[in-house]
């Protein structure tokens, strides 16, 4: 592809451009304009040409008149060439280094240097265009680091299974452990652990990339709710949190399976973040033209700045009460709403008095 000059050139022969037009005009109007003038004054004072013709030395004043105009006009042509240059060297300076630190700082963007910080120049545009690249920095880094933070913890949620399986089969194989049921079902559970981890992470890709393909039909989000209670029930009975269930009719337009995982992570997020002897609330009704369901819980609640990040990519609290978690499923709820038109959102008092989590579908 072919390079365009640099802006600096560009700006100089606009200047240029400018100040040979501006001479041109000077250069027409000395020519056909001052003679007339000229000689217009000096009939004005009596030295011009009259009837008789031209009046003694009247040629040869308007000649050195017109030699001085042409060196006159020589001279400030010249002169406003070399003003021009140099005005259009230091515009450009004053515009390109901004622009330099900007492309300095996203080629350092692309090499994944996530500090990389342009200064802010004085004008107002190229401020404006400074913060941006910056806070595009920023959101890189973050994301970078959650991305890596997220990596860490598949590899330990893949790596404590596949141990566990290892370890099973090579007992088995030693003759020190039977292969009987209990062992067998032991290693199938693993197995499970894994293939819900890669289940997760193939569903979160395709509702960012929003190629969830969705079987849309009528159905009522009540009985999708009860229905994930009823799933994990024994899990929130084994931890010692109470559910309590005040379902209403909810009609929806939306497909089952994805409803119904958007209520399980909502439920699951909702046993992790609640300790023992605390309660969990699902709800569900119909509000003017959507359908919801609440899940309500009393566990450790969310400070108000960390809201509006809980449901991004690989987000996870930083609060040592909570248990860890991939911090992918409220983003997989999320996605999954709103692909059908709807929406998760979430509220709480505050750190230590519960959360609630809401989502919409229309009807």
């Amino acid at each position: 592809m072919k390079r365009r000059p640099r802006f600096s050139t560009r700006l100089l022969v606009s200047y240029l451009v400018v100040v040979s037009v501006g001479a041109a005009v000077l250069i027409i109007v000395s020519r056909f304009v001052a003679p007339g003038e000229f000689q217009r004054r000096l009939r004005l004072s009596g030295q011009g040409r009259g009837p008789g013709g031209a009046q003694p030395n009247s040629d040869a004043l308007e000649q050195l008149v017109a030699d001085s105009l042409d060196v006159a006009l020589v001279a400030g042509v010249a002169a406003a060439v070399v003003a021009a240059a140099i005005v259009a060297v230091l515009v450009s300076r004053r515009v390109v280094r901004p622009i330099d630190d900007v492309r300095l700082a996203t080629a350092a963007l692309a090499r994944g240097e996530y500090d990389k910080r342009v200064p802010l120049p004085t004008d107002a545009e190229l401020a404006a265009l400074a913060e941006d690249v910056n806070t595009l920095a920023e959101e890189l880094a973050t994301t970078d680091q959650r991305r890596t933070r997220l990596m860490g913890e598949v590899a330990h949620e893949l790596r404590s299974p596949l141990t566990t399986i290892e370890g099973t089969m090579e007992a088995i194989l030693d003759g020190v452990r039977e292969a009987d049921d209990t062992t067998l079902a032991l290693v199938a559970a693993e197995a499970r652990r894994v293939h819900r981890l890669a289940d997760d992470l193939t569903l979160l890709s395709q509702t960012e990339e929003g190629a969830v393909p969705l079987q849309l039909r009528a159905m009522d989000l009540a009985e999708l709710a009860g229905d994930a209670v009823d799933r994990l029930r024994p899990q929130f009975d084994h931890k010692g949190v109470e559910v309590i269930t005040d379902l209403g009719p909810a009609p929806a337009h939306a497909d089952p399976d994805r409803m119904t995982q958007v209520c399980v992570n909502l439920l699951g997020n909702a046993l992790t973040h609640t300790p023992a002897g605390g309660t969990v609330t699902v709800r569900s009704g119909s509000e003017g033209t959507v359908s919801f369901v609440e899940v309500i819980d009393t566990g450790v609640g969310i400070v108000p700045d960390q809201l509006p990040h809980i449901f991004e990519r690989f987000y996870r609290i930083p609060d040592a009460t909570r248990t860890a978690g991939r911090g992918i499923g409220l983003t997989i709820a999320r996605s999954l709403a709103r692909a059908h038109g709807g929406d998760v959102e979430a509220s709480s008092p505050g750190s230590g008095k519960g959360a609630t989590f809401r989502v919409t579908v229309p009807h």
